[in-house]
């Protein structure tokens, strides 16, 4: 499904769809201090139930399953469900095919909901109440997004670099640390509670960061086989020049905890 925002890309179509295998692969990349942040703030844990919005391959609900959390899903693109669906054999997590702003669950029916790496592109007028409605009393909403840091880490700036020159469009680049963004709609329905701002070190193999970068939006979800295939090409070379066989990423990680009001 392809999706247009005038935000997104100088808007510049994007599909996800076209990404899902890659994604699938190479996108599952979160570290465990990522995962241990959710959990220390007592979320996503055993007696609670909660919905994953934006959920891509399932990243995140696959890897907080075994701490008890009931789980549902859902993600705009039917090619990333499908791939979720497949890793997520034996989990007893419900996926849904539907954007955000059209998800529809009873009132007071989550205790959490969580959005990581797609805050940036829900029409959040329409799903803030959505939200509201769905949490129970109290309820949280917890935002989480990571990427990596191309002017402290040169082989992530290489990479990202030769992205813009196959997709000069893509406003992915450049990522500084920040704090999350909240729109001031969220001030009258909910209390931030907990914010944070971190850095990781994520490992890669050449191959699966070559990976990586193919799913970014700016790559795998926009251009043309055509166009991939030269990036694929002229990227291989470029690592095989400038990173060893295994190496890190220096990334950094957002989480922003808002409580119901």
């Amino acid at each position: 499904m392809k999706i247009t925002q005038s935000h997104i890309d100088h808007g510049r179509p994007f599909d996800w769809g076209k990404t899902s295998e890659d994604y699938a692969r190479f996108r599952d990349i979160y570290p465990k201090e990522f995962y241990q942040k959710i959990l220390d703030l007592g979320l996503c844990v055993n007696g609670q139930s909660v919905l994953d919005i934006g959920t891509g391959t399932g990243v995140l609900p696959r890897n907080l399953y075994p701490y008890g959390a009931k789980w549902a899903a859902a993600d705009i693109s039917e090619n990333q469900i499908e791939q979720a669906k497949i890793l997520s054999k034996g989990m007893d997590i419900d996926y849904y095919v539907s954007p955000a702003e059209e998800i529809d669950f009873p009132e007071h029916s989550f205790d959490v909901i969580t959005a990581c790496q797609c805050f940036v592109y829900f029409d959040h007028e329409v799903l803030l109440p959505k939200l509201h409605r769905m949490l129970k009393p109290e309820g949280r909403l917890l935002i989480l997004y990571m990427a990596w840091l191309p002017f402290e880490d040169p082989i992530a700036e290489a990479s990202e670099k030769l992205v813009l020159k196959y997709n000069p469009s893509w406003n992915g680049a450049g990522a500084t640390i920040h704090p999350i963004h909240l729109p001031d709609c969220y001030k009258t329905h909910f209390e931030l509670v907990y914010q944070e701002e971190f850095k990781l070190n994520v490992p890669f193999t050449r191959e699966n960061w070559h990976g990586r970068v193919k799913a970014c939006r700016g790559i795998g979800a926009s251009l043309s086989e055509n166009e991939i295939a030269k990036w694929e090409y002229e990227h291989r070379k470029l690592l095989e020049k400038i990173a060893p066989d295994e190496f890190d990423i220096l990334h950094y990680a957002a989480i922003a905890e808002l409580r119901k009001k």
